[in-house]
């Protein structure tokens, strides 16, 4: 399974310190020992994963792989995911960092050494709970370096992110294709990528604050809180003294409670009653507008299907092309994908476009491409095909992503950013879930690999028409103000 990184979108501000023993973490210094803050290294054997079970290895059978050991993680990730949320803030970040690294370190000494199906599914709960501990490597960022840095280390962050996983898919198809390694021994690079970066992450400082359960005062976060003109996307401090821009609308502002930054900064540590109480309320507020609400839906349903997708690609192709008797290329396609994306992310940065009313649109229309390119993936069975229209699959979400994110967090505090994507990805995860359970689990319906596919294909294209009839409601509902304004303001005059 691979998490979605996503975007943050403060700009600069009202500086607000992240301490750290007493201390604020430069930028120059945080970037100096970012090469030591991740534990999940570099791993060139992870395009090559469904290959590597199927094999002589692991001597696995389809059914066993695609319909008993995969949903494992689905369903491990989704378990884990709100402990683990409430354990990062609670223990400080760095423990569940830790964590994390341990945990990927057991996966794939286990990916090694396990045999069996028994074993290689407990393999897969280690391997959910690896990916549901990321969010501590992103938070641990955050809570120290300034507030007001928080977008470039997310750039940083994202831009690792992308490069590390590109490296290690050139990597693994250069060593596989060109060197003739075998996968254990691309695996073996992986296992030792990661102890590695567990050693040096014993080193990182311990955060002295949390944003829930060690933080400071509500009130100066309030004060602090940046927000975003959602046409220009430039920042802007939330004062009453700020004019925003024509287009702003007063739905999507979320703020927190506070009024000035009159209070002092002060560490506060929340029981934990009292902390769930916050998040309740927050829960609320967050959801109550309707604009928000949308875009959230959409991250929440697409990021299922996504993780569904790419969680089975690799089986599909197996299919279509088995790896025992020609040369596959699974690494340089992700790493081509993965290239693609990034570039299809920083060019979507910089489009001036009025989300507010063409938003849903934008999304039904790109929803029905990426149900477009699943559908031919499933149907056409050529290699080559499947390759093409999984770049094109992966180019369009991170695309879309992007753009949902930006409208989600434009307006959002630090809080209420993790708050918001926490739910958002713990119900995606919940939809990921229910649809493993039926369409894939061995105990629901325990269907191909090709109906599957099928299945998703058809869940995105009613996602798109779903959008489409919203977005549809949306401009004609905009265009009737537009003409009642021109038509009343004659008469006011």
């Amino acid at each position: 399974g691979k998490n979605v990184a996503e975007v943050n979108a403060f700009g600069p501000g009202k500086r607000a310190q992240a301490q750290h023993g007493g201390r604020r973490i430069s930028l120059s210094r945080w970037f100096s020992g970012k090469a030591r803050t991740c534990p999940s290294g570099v791993r060139p054997s992870e395009p090559f994963l469904t290959r590597y079970l199927l094999g002589p290895h692991k001597n696995l059978s389809e059914t066993q792989v695609f319909n008993e050991i995969y949903p494992v993680w689905t369903y491990s990730y989704l378990a884990l995911l709100f402990p683990v949320f409430l354990a990062t803030d609670y223990l400080r970040y760095k423990p569940v960092v830790l964590l994390q690294g341990l945990s990927l370190i057991v996966t794939w000494f286990m990916l090694l050494y396990a045999q069996g199906l028994r074993a290689v599914q407990v393999l897969e709960f280690f391997y959910g709970m690896g990916t549901a501990t990321d969010i501590a490597y992103y938070s641990y960022i955050y809570s120290i370096v300034d507030v007001n840095l928080y977008q470039k280390v997310t750039s940083y962050c994202r831009s690792a992110t992308l490069v590390g996983y590109m490296v290690g898919s050139v990597a693994g198809q250069v060593l596989v294709s060109v060197a003739g390694w075998s996968l254990f021994s691309l695996n073996v690079i992986s296992l030792t990528s990661i102890s590695v970066a567990f050693g040096m992450a014993w080193f990182l400082p311990m955060p002295q604050k949390s944003l829930f359960f060690h933080h400071v005062s509500s009130q100066q976060l309030g004060w602090e809180m940046k927000v975003m003109d959602c046409k220009s996307g430039s920042a802007v401090q939330d004062h009453p003294s700020v004019q925003r821009a024509p287009g702003w609308e007063d739905e999507m502002k979320v703020p927190l409670n506070g009024d000035g930054p009159s209070a002092e900064k002060e560490e506060q540590n929340v029981d934990i009653v009292e902390a769930l109480k916050d998040l309740w309320q927050d829960f609320l507020q967050c959801y109550s507008s309707r604009t928000m609400l949308c875009w959230s839906v959409w991250w929440a349903l697409s990021t299922c299907g996504y993780f569904q997708v790419i969680n089975y690609a690799q089986g599909l192709w197996e299919m279509v092309q088995p790896s025992q008797s020609t040369e596959i290329y699974n690494g340089a396609v992700e790493a081509a994908s993965t290239l693609l994306g990034a570039v299809a992310v920083f060019v979507v940065g910089h489009i001036k476009a009025s989300w507010a009313k063409w938003g849903e649109v934008t999304l039904a229309l790109f929803s029905f491409l990426i149900a477009a390119a699943v559908y031919i993936m499933d149907t056409v069975r050529d290699i080559c095909v499947c390759y093409a229209s999984y770049v094109i699959f992966r180019i369009i979400y991170m695309l879309l992503i992007t753009i949902a994110t930006f409208q989600i967090a434009t307006n959002l505090s630090v809080e209420r950013y993790a708050l918001v994507f926490g739910v958002n990805t713990f119900i995606a995860l919940a939809l990921q879930t229910l649809l493993t359970l039926i369409v894939v689990d061995a105990s629901g319906l325990g269907l191909d690999i090709f109906t599957q596919f099928m299945i998703y294909a058809s869940y995105f294209a009613a996602i798109s028409l779903v959008f489409l009839g919203s977005g549809i409601y949306s401009v004609v509902k905009a265009y009737r103000r537009q003409e009642q304004m021109q038509s009343s303001s004659p008469e006011s005059q």
